[in-house]
């Protein structure tokens, strides 16, 4: 525990190695990670492959991973080998339509330009969070975790932020900050009101305008409740007024928006899928019509289609609403995809901030430079520019 995720990893890497195998299998072995680490271990992988003569046989969904890792490729399907060849065949010369469709899938295209005339719906100026770090017998304040460290920021009306960076860049404190569920420092601005010195009960009618849609559809859907109950719970608390009848009409709405058949709205989460459990999570956030949601890594822990799928739907349902999104990732395809603007964070700063088309063709930042090499080409960092 004392470990991070790139570092647990290279000590299951030794355990598999500690035999000289002739044959490791790697079984979706980055896909928790971020885009830095995953370099620097697909980095690793090489050479100790190429030291020790063994065999990799590497499963994973990131096709750009098969594409600059793998000499040949297998594409399986239902439980059988649908398509196999070298790699360099198999991505410019695809025959199998399910593997045309998987190519196809990988999230492309860009969203239209910002427009600085649109009203800014969610901003912050000079926003903090700071951590105390408490020791000794008294439990007395020696130093403190700078999770967001003197942040301005806005988001505008139909438009999206996009946030990227490490693990420990402070991305979703910085999130969680916004929609004021953790203590923070600095003016929080909502449709031009400062509500950063809110309390609870002044907070609460704002909640339906200010939802959050988590990284783990397994984790952020209580198994105890049926769908029916996941996303009317917000009703239930904003919208008292409304009948039973009601309420489940709103709710079957909700559901046929994100492409989720209502007739299943009572079954429970664990009869889904993780992209239909997806499509519920923006349900639960959508029926209460917000004006800005936070995105915290929707699309990470989902296989290549079906990410591509969630982004088609926030794109669709962000037109459709005019919602404004703050849309945390690590994953830069996926935000290149999506954002307008993209903010780069590290260690609680922003190290870069601008519309998305300048952040990805002509990056001013070392540390942006790495990440888009990471993310794009799969090169692991130079030394130093990164946090190892």
């Amino acid at each position: 525990h004392q470990l991070s995720g790139g570092q647990r990893q290279r000590v299951m890497i030794a355990m598999a190695l500690a035999n000289r195998p002739d044959l490791l299998i790697a079984d979706e072995p980055t896909t928790a990670l971020d885009v830095t680490i995953q370099a620097q271990i697909l980095d690793l992988l090489k050479r100790l492959q190429a030291e020790y003569g063994m065999a990799i046989l590497m499963i994973t969904h990131d096709l750009g991973i098969v594409r600059h890792f793998a000499d040949d490729v297998c594409v399986m399907q239902a439980g059988e080998i649908v398509e196999s060849g070298r790699t360099g065949d198999i991505f410019s010369h695809p025959a199998h339509p399910y593997t045309k469709k998987l190519l196809d899938a990988e999230p492309k295209g860009t969203p239209p330009a910002s427009d600085d005339n649109a009203p800014v719906v969610m901003s912050a100026d000079d926003l903090k969070v700071w951590f105390p770090v408490k020791r000794g017998f008294f439990r007395r304040t020696v130093g403190y975790i700078k999770a967001v460290d003197g942040i301005s920021v806005k988001v505008r009306a139909g438009q999206t932020l996009g946030v990227v960076g490490e693990s420990g860049s402070g991305k979703t404190t910085l999130g969680l900050a916004l929609l004021r569920l953790i203590q923070s420092e600095g003016p929080i601005c909502y449709m031009g009101n400062n509500i950063s010195n809110f309390d609870a009960k002044a907070m609460r009618p704002l909640r339906k305008e200010l939802q959050v849609v988590f990284q783990d559809p397994y984790g952020s859907l209580s198994p105890r409740l049926s769908v029916r109950q996941i996303v009317e719970e917000g009703l239930l608390v904003q919208e008292t007024g409304l009948s039973y009848e009601a309420r489940r009409e709103r709710v079957a709405a909700a559901l046929t928006e994100v492409g989720v058949d209502p007739k299943t709205m009572d079954r429970y989460p664990h009869e889904f899928s993780g992209g239909q459990r997806q499509r519920i999570a923006i349900a639960r956030a959508l029926v209460l019509e917000p004006k800005f949601i936070v995105l915290d890594e929707p699309t990470s822990a989902l296989d290549m289609s079906v990410q591509a799928q969630i982004v088609e739907l926030l794109l669709r349902l962000q037109k459709s609403h005019d919602l404004s999104y703050l849309f945390i990732s690590h994953d830069l395809r996926v935000v290149r995809a999506l954002a307008n603007e993209v903010m780069v964070m590290r260690h609680g700063k922003i190290v870069e901030h601008g519309p998305s088309g300048d952040i990805f063709d002509n990056p001013q930042n070392d540390y942006t430079r790495a990440l888009l090499a990471a993310a794009l080409n799969l090169q692991p960092p130079e030394e130093g520019i990164v946090d190892q």
